[in-house]
């Protein structure tokens, strides 16, 4: 049985995300995947490497916070207008082990013309809660695609 078509929202949301990973190595890097995609959505994961951990052999905060702040970018620009980050907090709730694979999903709250507001939460494979992050978007009158 085939699936229905993807609508256009959707597709312009993916569109969005592969003009942005074209050229975003630092994503690349980190070992992000998106796992899913739609206006104001994004869900990505990541495996916790060596080189991620902090000298107490957990998740340091910057990585964990630079992969929040990626689905936010995937999320905030999935509309199809470039969207800057206003603010960003996070807050860490558990930490991230090694070799741990943390889900980083992203959701759109509110979306004004000028104005998006995203909540973000990490999690690990047993589904525990590590972080929450918020992030605010400036949503500029350039189109991405």
């Amino acid at each position: 049985m085939s699936q229905p078509p993807a609508s256009a929202a959707v597709q312009r949301a993916e569109a969005v995300k592969d003009q942005m990973l074209q050229h975003d190595a630092f994503s690349h890097w980190l070992g992000l995947e998106v796992q899913e995609m739609g206006p104001g959505y994004c869900r990505l994961q990541f495996r916790v490497r060596p080189e991620m951990l902090n000298g107490f052999g957990i998740l340091h905060g910057g990585v964990a916070f630079a992969a929040a702040d990626s689905a936010f970018a995937f999320a905030c620009n999935s509309h199809g207008r470039q969207s800057v980050a206003l603010s960003a907090t996070i807050d860490y709730l558990e930490p991230g082990r090694p070799d741990d694979l943390i889900t980083v999903e992203a959701r759109e709250e509110s979306l004004k013309h000028k104005i998006g507001v995203y909540q973000l939460r990490l999690t690990n494979q047993h589904d525990t809660p590590l972080a929450l992050f918020k992030g605010t978007a400036y949503r500029t009158s350039k189109e991405v695609l």
